[in-house]
C-alpha cells in the first residue's frame, strides 16, 4: 500500500490536489483529522488492492493540536511496512491573503479581531515542522491550475503506462445551445446546407446522400486536414498535461446535417492517430425542420 498525506497552508490549494491526485488514481479523503489517519491506512492496508494507493488531506481544519501525530503516524507506518510520504503545498503570505479575499471566506484561524495576515502568519509557524519534513514541497503561490497537475502527475504519476486521454466528438445545433461541457468548439456554417436541397431536408449527416453532399466540396475536405494537422499537435500535449477526456463539438445550424456528417469524419480520424473516440450527435433526431 502507498499512502500520501498532504498538508500545507490553509488557501495553497491542498483541496485541489486531491482531487487531481484522485484523477491520477489515488483514492482520497480531504479534511481528515489527524488523530484518525493511522486508524484510516490500517483499514485500508486491511482491504486489499481497492485502496492501494490513498492521499490524505490534513490540514489546520482538524485542530492544530493534531500536528505532532502526523509525524509519529509516519514513523509508525513506515514501521509496519507502508510506504508514507509527505506532501506540502504553500505560497507566500501576499498570494494566500489575496485568495482569501477573493473567496470572501474566514481563514480557519481567523477569529475575534484577527486579520487574515495575522491567521496566515500563526498558521505558517505552526505548520513549520511539517514543511521541514516533508518528502515534497510545491509551491503554488504562481502555479496555474494546470501547473499544478501537471507537477503532480511527475511525481505521482503511473509512468510505466502512458495516460490514455479519451476524445469525445460531439455534434450540435447553435439554435439548440453550445454543449456546455464542451472543450474545443468549431463552427461549420460556412459550409453549404443540404437542408435546402430538398430530397436532402428529411435525412441525416449519418446518410450517404448527405455525407456525399458534405464531402463533395473541396472545402470540406481541407478544413477536416486543417483540423487532423491542429489535433495531432494537441492531443498529445493535452495527454502530457494529465487530461483523461477531450469533448470537442463540430456545430451547424440545427444539428442534423453539415455537423454530424464532419463529427463522424473526424471522430474517426482521431481514433486512427490512435486516441478512444466517442461519437455522440445531440440534435441529430430533433424534429424542429426550421433550419438545416
Amino acid at each position: 500500500m502507498e499512502l500520501l498525506l498532504i498538508t500545507g497552508l490553509s488557501g495553497a490549494g491542498k483541496s485541489r490536489a486531491a482531487k487531481y491526485l484522485e484523477d491520477i488514481g489515488y483514492y482520497t479523503v480531504d479534511n481528515i483529522p489527524a488523530k484518525m489517519i493511522y486508524q484510516f491506512a490500517g483499514f485500508c492496508a486491511g482491504s486489499g488492492e481497492r485502496f492501494d494507493r490513498v492521499a490524505l488531506v490534513s490540514d489546520i481544519r482538524g485542530g492544530s493540536d493534531g500536528f505532532p501525530s502526523i509525524l509519529e503516524t509516519i514513523d509508525r507506518l513506515h514501521g509496519m511496512g507502508v510506504k508514507c510520504r509527505l506532501l506540502y503545498l504553500g505560497a507566500n503570505r501576499e498570494t494566500i491573503i489575496r485568495r482569501y479575499k477573493e473567496t470572501r471566506r474566514l481563514h480557519p484561524l481567523q477569529h475575534g479581531n484577527d486579520t487574515i495576515e495575522d491567521a496566515a502568519k500563526r498558521e505558517e509557524e505552526l505548520m513549520r515542522p511539517l514543511r521541514e519534513r516533508a518528502d515534497y514541497v510545491i509551491d503554488t503561490t504562481q502555479m496555474p491550475a494546470s501547473k499544478l497537475r501537471s507537477e503532480l502527475y511527475s511525481l505521482f504519476g503511473d509512468h510505466n503506462k502512458s495516460t490514455e486521454l479519451t476524445v469525445s466528438v460531439v455534434s450540435f445545433g447553435f439554435k439548440h445551445g453550445i454543449p456546455p461541457e464542451a472543450d474545443l468548439v468549431f463552427d461549420v456554417r460556412f459550409m453549404p446546407n443540404p437542408f435546402y436541397i430538398t430530397e436532402l431536408r428529411n435525412l441525416t449527416g449519418i446518410d450517404s446522400p448527405v455525407r456525399e453532399y458534405v464531402f463533395s466540396f473541396d472545402q470540406t475536405t481541407e478544413f477536416l486536414d486543417k483540423l487532423e494537422d491542429m489535433f495531432s499537435f494537441l492531443l498529445p500535449r493535452y495527454r502530457a498535461e494529465g487530461k483523461t477526456m477531450l469533448v470537442v463539438a463540430i456545430g451547424c445550424t440545427g444539428g442534423r446535417h453539415r455537423s454530424v456528417a464532419i463529427a463522424r469524419e473526424l471522430s474517426e480520424r482521431i481514433a486512427k492517430m490512435g486516441y478512444p473516440t466517442t461519437e455522440n450527435h445531440r440534435d441529430m433526431t430533433r424534429r424542429d425542420m426550421t433550419h438545416g
